[in-house]
């Protein structure tokens, strides 16, 4: 059943775009329609989980499909707090699964991330204004991608799935204020990034907790 959830995850995720040229189509059906993806992913999770960490994935996917929806009713700052609660999670997610004895230069790389993604976050909007917001939130989500860095949980998925995450984030922090920029393939990097990060992000954390659940904590 669990897989079947997947599939249907991955197909409302991948779908999404032709929402875009549905010009008819009604708001409230569009969001639920960027909703689903990531919710159903929530499912997967959900339906895989046999501990407390499975559950986590699933509160974390959870965030995720929340703030998708928020963004688009009730703006980026209400969006953003939806995802950071997610971001907080999944610290506690990966920090629960800390890879054994990290390497010193495993040590360094996740210190870089987590000063280099909200100096870059700082840098990127136009308006000023909110820059100190930005890098503030963009310092929860280097946070996040450093502790999928340090975590067991295998790179090549959960690593490489926050780190899309992280470059779709700076995209549209890079977007934001620049209306040149808002394209469609800004907003398929954005969207793509995005969904993939979270899936793999779903499916890595889920097949290792199946394969070994127990943790070094």
């Amino acid at each position: 059943m669990s897989r079947v959830v997947l599939w249907a995850a991955i197909l409302a995720g991948t779908t999404y775009v032709a929402s875009w040229f549905w010009p008819d189509l009604p708001p409230a059906a569009s969001v639920a329609w960027k909703g689903a993806g990531v919710a159903l992913l929530a499912v997967y999770a959900g339906l895989e989980a046999r501990r407390l960490d499975g559950w986590l994935l699933a509160a974390v996917l959870a965030f995720g499909a929340l703030g998708d929806v928020l963004l688009e009713t009730h703006g980026l700052v209400v969006g953003a707090v939806a995802f950071l609660a997610g971001h907080v999670t999944a610290i506690w997610l990966y920090r629960r699964n800390s890879r054994p004895h990290p390497s010193r230069l495993d040590g360094g790389l996740a210190v870089a991330i987590v000063v280099a993604i909200p100096v870059i976050a700082y840098l990127l909007p136009p308006d000023r204004t909110g820059a100190g917001s930005i890098a503030l939130y963009a310092l929860g989500l280097a946070a996040m991608t450093a502790a999928a860095f340090l975590s067991r949980f295998p790179r090549a998925l959960v690593f490489a799935g926050a780190a899309m995450f992280t470059v779709s984030d700076l995209l549209i922090f890079l977007r934001t204020g620049r209306p040149a920029l808002d394209t469609f393939p800004m907003g398929l990097a954005v969207w793509g990034l995005y969904f993939a990060g979270q899936t793999l992000i779903a499916i890595g954390v889920s097949r290792t907790l199946r394969i070994a659940p127990v943790t070094n904590r």
